[in-house]
């Protein structure tokens, strides 16, 4: 039998972000972005793999007959007080395995480069804030540092809903309930755990993703009537997430959410990780905060992704960033190369990256 404790234990020496588990393959580690295989093993067997899916769900009956159904599993599994977020899935009917070991540690907000304003926000009373992202741009670890923050300093009620559960808060100066969604646990489906938070006293929500459009209906109504709502979507820039949030409805029925969306959106952070020069991830966001100008733009009958960008770059001394901004600064700072800050942007915007570099280095007293 393969030796999956093992596999572990080279992965959490190594620091890896996932293993990977594929039949023919030996086991696979993403260590700083980059695959390396665990070169004093062998290449997995599709018996071993077997193996592996009984180790990881151990007899939970309900876990197995999700996977037979569906043909797909995300769980979670706790090796040596390390949590794992485990995804199983079938390629060639034999199991494939992804697992993202999650830090003991979570790290203090001021740490990870998230604007302050998105801190701030969370002492507003009640509307919507969203942490969007592409997969492995960090947005779990941003939502978990914000709940931390807002646990050691507010006194409130967090309810989150979550699939699976990755960092377990223990209540400190607020109460947190966290709750796992999916058949066979605490709620069968986000939709469901955002209607019943209504009942639950909460003051604050956390909706680990938003993916379709009852759950987003239900934190939007969650919003109007007095409550923070927290959310994540996938998507790669502000602008797209207004989109994303529209596109969830028919044509007849956008006006109505852009309406909505206008009256309880507050801000918007999109984030990337890219790979820093001396091998550190380096968080590159892009703050919107929703100001009347914004809100109006959302009301329009066609969104405009230009209007938006345009309207964050002079929302500056409000709080909103701009992702040109971000990457100069990175670049400036010597923490990116030139090359990765301009794949980050489209063509037609290099020359605004030029010009807000140079304007950077002068403001910082680097220019050459």
């Amino acid at each position: 039998m393969v030796q999956i404790e093992k596999i572990l234990d080279v992965a959490i020496e190594k620091d890896a972000s996932d293993v990977h588990l594929i039949c023919g393959l030996k086991p696979m580690l993403r260590v700083h972005r980059k695959l390396d295989p665990i070169e004093e093993m062998e290449e997995l067997t599709e018996e071993e793999l077997t193996e592996i899916y009984d180790y990881l769900i151990r007899g939970n009956v309900e876990k197995d007959e999700v996977y037979r159904k569906t043909r797909k599993l995300d769980s979670s599994f706790e090796y040596k007080e390390i949590r794992l977020r485990v995804n199983v899935s079938l390629a060639n009917d034999i199991p494939v395995f992804t697992l993202r070991l999650i830090k003991n540690t979570l790290p203090k907000y001021e740490e990870l480069g998230v604007p302050d304003i998105v801190r701030r926000m969370t002492y507003q009373p009640q509307g919507l804030i969203l942490v969007t992202g592409k997969t492995n741009s960090g947005k779990t670890t941003t939502l978990n540092a914000l709940i931390n923050h807002i646990n050691e300093n507010q006194n409130k009620k967090i309810l989150t809903l979550e699939n699976p559960i990755e960092f377990k808060h223990e209540s400190k100066k607020s109460i947190i309930v966290q709750k796992e969604v999916g058949l066979g646990r605490d709620v069968l489906a986000f939709g469901d755990g955002v209607k019943n938070a209504l009942r639950e006293d909460c003051d604050i929500l956390v909706i680990g993703e938003i993916r379709d459009k009852e759950t987003m209906e239900a934190g939007i109504e969650m919003a109007e009537s007095g409550h923070l709502v927290i959310g994540t979507l996938h998507t790669k820039s502000c602008a797209e997430t207004i989109d994303r949030m529209v596109n969830f409805y028919e044509v007849r029925d956008q006006a109505n959410i852009k309406y909505l969306l206008s009256s309880v959106l507050k801000l918007v952070v999109s984030q990337r990780l890219l790979p820093g020069i001396n091998e550190n991830l380096e968080l590159v966001p892009e703050v919107m905060v929703v100001d009347n100008v914004v809100s109006g733009i959302i009301r329009k009958e066609k969104i405009s992704v230009s209007e938006i960008e345009d309207a964050i770059q002079s929302n500056l001394e409000k709080g909103s960033i701009g992702l040109i901004n971000s990457i100069a600064e990175l670049f400036v700072d010597g923490k990116i190369t030139l090359d990765l800050a301009k794949a980050q942007i489209e063509e037609k915007n290099i020359e605004t990256l030029n010009r807000t570099i140079m304007q950077l280095k002068i403001k910082k007293g680097k220019v050459d």
